[in-house]
């Protein structure tokens, strides 16, 4: 039989589930969004390939980068919409009046993001295989430890912002979303650090997912990547998942003590 901790976890999942079962409004983000920046990025990449040198492809470099962060949107959207759906039912007395713990209910939210970011995952690939002939050999062994690292940073960044709504309000859903365009153009998406700033650069090599696409533009240019700014990468992003995990942990503990989580039908709280 399952332990009771992944039941009940499981059943975070299963809510997930049924929501998307019963509503095409909510199984069409999963594939329709990525499907258009995927064939918007192929053309322009396309585009840009008649102006390259010759030998030159832009396919592997931009469009591989916009796969690989899309991947990364996917994974923190999947765990702040699976809390978010808690949100907008106004669900949490329910969910946290169950012998259900913390550690239970973010697992949970976890599991669901690694399904919804799975189905976007292979949606990119399979329209940028067939449209664009962009194969994901072309990275080689490297392409699993980057996308592992986006999903461990990924989950860091959506436990974070869960722990923001819940402390703010449903209101302060909208300091989430910019997160990811916030953080894109100091972790080097689609060009080199050194393209930035100083102070900029220094941005840059604190956030893990920089190190993934100097390795990817490594790759591609040399055909093979040293480990150890992987390595490096790797290890940031398990520190800021501790950290999102300590933070969403105590605003939990603050909700629950001072009563905050039975008032959460308010627009804003203070």
């Amino acid at each position: 039989m399952m332990p009771l901790r992944l039941r009940r976890s499981g059943a975070i999942v299963l809510r997930q589930l049924y929501l998307v079962r019963g509503s095409v409004a909510r199984a069409l983000p999963l594939f329709a969004w990525v499907a258009v920046d995927v064939v918007l990025w192929g053309f322009i990449t396309k585009y840009l390939n008649t102006f390259a040198r010759a030998g030159y492809d832009f396919v592997p470099v931009l469009l591989g980068a916009v796969l690989l962060w899309d991947f990364l949107g996917r994974v923190m959207q999947g765990v702040t919409m699976a809390f978010l759906e808690d949100v907008w039912s106004r669900n949490f007395l329910n969910v946290f009046a169950t012998p259900i713990t913390i550690g239970e209910y973010v697992a949970g939210l976890v599991a669901s993001s690694i399904a919804t970011s799975v189905i976007g995952l292979g949606v990119m690939v399979v329209l940028a295989g067939a449209l664009f002939g962009l194969s994901v050999s072309v990275y080689g062994a490297a392409f699993a430890p980057f996308l592992l690292l986006l999903f461990t940073f990924g989950v860091a960044l959506g436990i974070f912002g869960s722990a923001l709504v819940l402390r703010l309000g449903p209101a302060s859903e909208w300091f989430v979303w910019p997160i990811p365009a916030l953080l894109s153009p100091f972790a080097g998406v689609f060009y080199p650090l050194s393209t930035l700033p100083p102070w900029a650069r220094v941005i840059g090599y604190a956030l893990p997912p920089a190190y993934v696409f100097e390795g990817m533009r490594d790759v591609l240019a040399h055909g093979s990547l040293s480990p150890t700014p992987l390595l490096g990468g790797g290890a940031l992003a398990l520190a800021y998942l501790a950290l999102a995990s300590w933070f969403f942990v105590r605003v939990h503990r603050y909700a629950v003590r001072t009563g905050l989580i039975a008032r959460y039908s308010a627009e804003t709280v203070s």
